[in-house]
């Protein structure tokens, strides 16, 4: 025997031999000789285990009484020979239970069949006379163990003994289950069909308890493993039975298939040899009905609308044809309502591919197969189309040209209902795809036709349009060789003129207003010259109302875009015209085309950058003209090539003027220089003015140089001048400024008599430097105007150099004041300490960094200004110096000058990047402390808090992962509010610093914790004459103990050392006493708490309540 798992052992070979010849073996011939294979090695087990039997029969007759033995073992091989014998398993179970019981001398032998679910049931029995059956009856206690352990250790060949069931161990339920069946003792052999537990055999001794010897065991062992063989070898032989059933139908079908695939081969064959497709559909309508045996075949092709008309048939003889009834009704024709054919277009499901899984028609065809029209359930219109039809059966298959479906293979049977077999349909299906493969051949060959045609006209085409780019390359060609803009358009209206062999070719230029002149023609023989007529006819260069070329800035919708898809002119505009008496133009458009003698023309437009400089035209005066492609392509390129001879003519121009400039800047840069050297020197502000407006007037060539002061109500005096000879000083009188004089222009700049810069004094308009041409009007230059605004910002760092030493002994003196103020009382001296420590602390710094700072940014554009000359000198030296000398190279490497000319610009703006967030620091710190305004003054509370904001900012960034403090801003349309703003700023302090610790604190307690602080401001609603600041948090909010004492001095709900009770108590203090206002707050357990602060727009006289 064979151990589970074990792999089984190979005996022999089944051979089977074609010697007359090669042959292809089928799959069912294999499948048929495994079969045989197997039944082979199921029948040399049954002789093994037989052999087996035999041997533990004569080894049990060594051991035990040899008589007893021997007539058992006699028995036992009787049983086998009657299973052997038997095919019938009821017949063997009888057979083996009776005499297994009459050789165990058992009260019950039974049979029990396991089912998939590990349930079972009793299916055959012998019992003796006195004990109840036990086939086909439902026990009360259903025995669960096989299901809850899936057959137990009887899955692995074991059997079980039991001499005594009250004394085998088991529970209640257990032998409660043993008693309805009367057994007091029992064995259990399990019945294996393969490796499968199929079943149990069992023998009951119900009377009393029984001692199960041995070889009774064993005996009932081997009895069903031989249950086992003999189940084995009636499922082979049920199985060869079916299979051969299935062999024979078959071959039955594949001898009618192969009939079929030979005509089908047949038509495939002649299909794919025609290219009409006439003739292909004939042919197969007639070789399908004729295969089919259908009465009628027919193709059906559809049009756009899902109408559709039968386009071939072949019908049996007695039935009427469609074609020709199509012409006469055209209902057939029609698609009627949705009950058609038309659905077809959408997959159907049917339950012929659900038998045949798919079959062929999983690639995508589309099919509906009908037995009996009046057995499918369909709508009465439907039924009554399918009778106009003559039709009682059908099989219909779509016929796609590609991706679209084209029509319909359709076969009819007229005379009766019609069991259609799968290979019909596959038979139609096959045939259909054919027919679409022949649609896609037949359509190939007429693009291929039409392409030929197509390509013979393109070569026509691509040959003059050679000739053509030729000549254009040689006009573009002579364009860049020469930069004199007249040479240029003499030259090219003559070649273009030519080459179109157009009456007039003309450059025609735009003026600023519109209005335009020719400035360039070729004209043919016998017609007028434009550009002499134009002096004596203004209307021909003049801008006519709306009709004329003005037009043309706009994009002009023309069917030439449309049928050329704009492919060479998308990004230019033009405009073409055959005959302008047939375009629909106005009277007088005609009139002003008449004045250019013009009958058809071509235009396209001539950019310089981006801007429309004029017009290249293409005339044909003699008759209208049809205008190709090619020649407005041709056209459209000349005038991008004019574009860009313009741009080079200019860019000629400017860099000639720009050489000389840059000889004069550099004078003057050197100058200007010397000039801020000498501002810088000195502190005497006196001396630097006089230094100053000499310096300039002399660099500039001016006549006069002035510095003007102003006073704080914006009148002011001249502090500083220098003048030539002959001028009357202008100190101590007041400014005048003369008007500009516009009726007078040069390259498009206003002449002025004087120009001016200011001077900053920090960020602070502190007076002008004044430049006057007094003898005439003057052009002033960008680079003269640069030139004074760089004195101007120099002079505004040396003010501010100048009196620095003064505001900072101010500084100090405002700082002991502050300081004597802190000791009045005691919570004046703790508000007035803090002020001093952080107002006046804040103020100062915001001072020293400003001057500085403003210093730097000040200095950082003329840095910038400086390297940028220096760099751009740099690069006209190696333009101009190509090969420098080998000492200037070398240090032009150790220094990496590529890299110092491409970082240096970089460095300077990241520092001016600096700088500037340095100035609106000590802006915002500036504005936090107010000490300038001591008084009530009406201040922006959104700028106060803003600025406190940004003090603290640095407190809103994570101490911890997704920690950062979020800032809500919802601000009202706030009036300016009188009020001491350092105070008010203070308050705003107090109470975000409170917010961010109580967040802070919360943030160490809990993950999950999103910290926001809320700012919402707004006029109040029940006194209009108020605002409410409302400056809310989600934090921990406060106890209730605390809510009654939370104003009171040195009163504080923080650790000993973090807080000094002082913070609210001044806040409530400032608010309500000094400015007649109120100090609200709503606060909740663990959800936050909200500040609001009311505050009266106006105070009395400008004063607070205190005072």
């Amino acid at each position: 025997s064979r151990e589970q798992g074990e792999l089984p052992e190979l005996w022999g070979l089944l051979c089977i031999h074609q010697c007359s010849g090669p042959r292809h073996w089928q799959d069912y011939e294999i499948d048929f000789a495994q079969q045989i294979a197997d039944h082979f090695g199921v029948a040399l087990q049954q002789e093994n285990a037989f052999k087996q039997v035999e041997q533990q029969a004569a080894e049990l007759a060594i051991s035990r009484e040899k008589e007893k033995s021997a007539e058992r073992q006699k028995i036992v091989g009787e049983l086998f020979d009657k299973i052997r014998l038997s095919m019938d398993i009821e017949t063997i179970f009888a057979t083996a239970t009776q005499e297994v019981r009459e050789l165990l001398q058992a009260e019950r032998v039974a049979i029990y069949q396991l089912l998939p679910d590990w349930s079972g049931e009793f299916i055959a029995e012998s019992f003796a006379e006195g004990w109840t059956p036990l086939v086909g009856v439902k026990p009360i206690i259903e025995d669960t163990f096989l299901q809850e352990n899936q057959g137990g250790r009887y899955v692995n060949n074991e059997t079980l003994a039991i001499d005594d069931v009250y004394k085998a161990g088991y529970n209640e339920c257990h032998i409660q289950l043993l008693e309805q069946f009367g057994a007091k003792a029992y064995v259990i052999a399990p019945i294996l069909q393969g490796e499968k537990l199929w079943g149990l055999l069992a023998a009951y001794q119900n009377s009393a308890p029984r001692h199960w010897q041995r070889d009774e065991v064993e005996l009932l062992a081997q009895i069903g493993t031989q249950l086992g063989v003999a189940l084995q070898q009636t499922e082979y032989v049920r199985k060869v039975q079916e299979q051969s059933t299935q062999l024979a139908i078959r071959a039955v079908a594949m001898e009618k298939s192969a009939e079929r695939q030979k005509t089908l081969a047949a038509i495939v064959d002649k299909i794919r040899q025609s290219l009409d497709i006439e003739t292909i559909f004939e042919t197969t309508t007639q070789q399908v009905q004729k295969l089919l045996n259908a009465d009628r075949v027919a193709i059906y092709r559809f049009n756009s609308d899902w109408s559709g008309e039968f386009v071939a048939e072949s019908i049996a003889e007695g039935w009427n044809s469609l074609m020709l009834e199509q012409n006469q009704n055209p209902e057939i024709k029609k698609n009627v309502s949705q009950c058609s054919v038309q659905d077809l277009a959408n997959p159907h499901t049917d339950t012929y591919m659900q038998e045949t899984e798919g079959g062929p028609f999983t690639e995508g065809l589309v099919y509906r197969i009908c037995n009996d029209i009046y057995n499918a359930g369909f709508s009465d219109c439907y039924i009554q189309s399918l009778e106009s039809y003559q039709a009682r059966s059908y099989g219909i298959i779509a016929i796609y040209q590609g991706e679209k479906l084209w029509g319909l293979l359709a076969a009819f049977q007229n005379s009766g209902p019609r069991n259609w077999q799968n290979d019909e349909v596959d038979l139609l299906a096959q045939i259909s795809t054919q027919l679409g493969v022949a649609l896609q051949q037949a359509e190939y060959v007429q693009k291929v036709q039409e392409q030929s045609t197509q390509l013979a006209i393109r070569a026509v085409a691509m040959e003059k349009s050679a000739e053509r780019q030729k000549t254009l390359a040689i006009i573009v060609d002579k364009i860049r060789r020469s930069l004199d803009i007249e040479t240029i358009f003499q030259i090219t209206t003559k070649e273009v003129q030519q080459l179109l062999d157009a009456d007039r070719v003309a450059i025609f230029r735009f003026h600023d207003d519109w209005s335009g002149e020719f400035v360039a023609e070729s004209v043919a023989d016998g017609w007028v010259r434009l550009i002499h007529e134009q002096q004596e006819n203004p209307k021909i260069p003049a801008n006519v109302s709306l009709c004329s070329v003005r037009d043309l800035p706009n994009y002009v919708n023309d069917t030439y875009l449309q049928e050329t898809k704009a492919e060479n002119f998308a990004k230019k505009i033009y405009c073409t015209c055959n005959n302008i008496y047939e375009k629909g133009f106005s009277d007088c458009y005609i009139e002003v085309l008449e004045s250019y003698q013009a009958m058809a023309y071509a235009i396209v437009a001539i950019y310089h950058g981006e801007k429309l400089w004029g017009l290249l035209v293409a005339y044909q005066n003699s008759a209208p003209r049809e205008w190709e492609t090619a020649e407005v392509e041709l056209l459209a390129q000349i005038g991008g090539q004019l574009g860009v001879a313009l741009q080079q003519a200019e860019y000629f121009k400017q860099v000639q003027a720009q050489a000389a400039e840059l000889e004069k800047a550099t004078e003057r840069q050197k100058a200007l220089s010397i000039t801020i050297d000498k501002i810088r020197q000195s502190l005497d502000i006196n001396a630097i003015f006089q230094t100053t407006t000499q310096e300039v007037r002399q660099l500039l060539e001016v006549e006069r140089v002035a510095i003007y002061r102003f006073y704080p109500d914006w009148s002011g005096e001249f502090v500083a001048d220098s003048m030539i000879d002959g001028w009357t000083p202008i100190i101590q009188t007041p400014l005048q400024i003369n008007p500009v004089l516009p009726q007078q222009t040069n390259a498009s700049k206003l002449p002025r008599n004087e120009t001016f810069v200011p001077i900053l004094q920090g960020e602070k308009l502190w007076g002008l430097l004044v430049a006057y041409q007094n003898s005439s009007p003057r052009y002033w230059q960008d680079e003269e105007i640069n030139l004074l605004a760089q004195v101007g910002v120099q002079l505004g760092i040396a003010l501010q150099q100048a009196e620095l030493l003064e505001k900072t002994r101010t500084q100090a003196e405002d700082l002991t004041k502050a300081l004597q103020k802190l000791k009045q009382t005691q919570v004046q001296m703790i508000q007035g300490e803090k002020m001093a420590g952080l107002g006046q602390l804040v103020a100062g710094i915001a001072h020293e960094i400003n001057n500085p700072v403003n210093f730097i940014y000040g200095n950082l554009n003329y840095v910038e200004e400086y390297a940028q000359n220096l760099l751009d000198l740099m690069k006209l030296y190696s333009q101009n110096y190509v090969d420098p000398v080998p000492e200037i190279q070398d240090f032009a490497e150790d220094i990496d000058l590529e890299f110092v000319m491409e970082d240096l610009p970089k460095t300077i703006n990241s520092m001016k990047l600096g700088s500037e967030r340095i100035r609106q620091l000590v802006f915002s710190l500036r504005t936090f402390s107010r000490l300038d305004e001591a008084e009530m003054k009406a201040v922006d509370l959104h700028q106060g808090i803003d600025s406190t904001l940004l003090i603290l900012q640095h407190r809103f960034k994570p101490r911890h992962a997704n920690s950062e403090i979020e800032v809500v801003k919802n601000y009202g349309n706030l009036p300016l509010v009188k009020c001491h703003a350092a105070q008010i700023n203070q308050v705003f302090m107090n109470l975000l610093s409170n917010a961010i610790d109580v967040l802070e604190e919360k943030l160490t307690t809990e993950d999950d914790f999103s910290p926001t602080i809320r700012i919402t401001t707004k006029v109040s609603s029940t006194n209009p004459s108020s605002v409410l600041i409302k400056i809310a948090d989600n934090g921990l909010g406060i106890p209730v103990k605390a809510k009654e004492k939370i104003f009171n001095l040195f009163f504080t709900t923080k650790d000993i050392g973090k807080g000094t009770g002082l913070g609210l108590a001044i806040s409530y203090e400032i608010i309500v006493q000094k400015h007649g206002g109120k100090l609200l707050f709503n606060s909740e357990v663990n959800q936050g708490t909200e500040f609001i602060i009311e505050i009266p727009i106006e105070q009395n006289n400008g004063k607070s309540l205190k005072d």
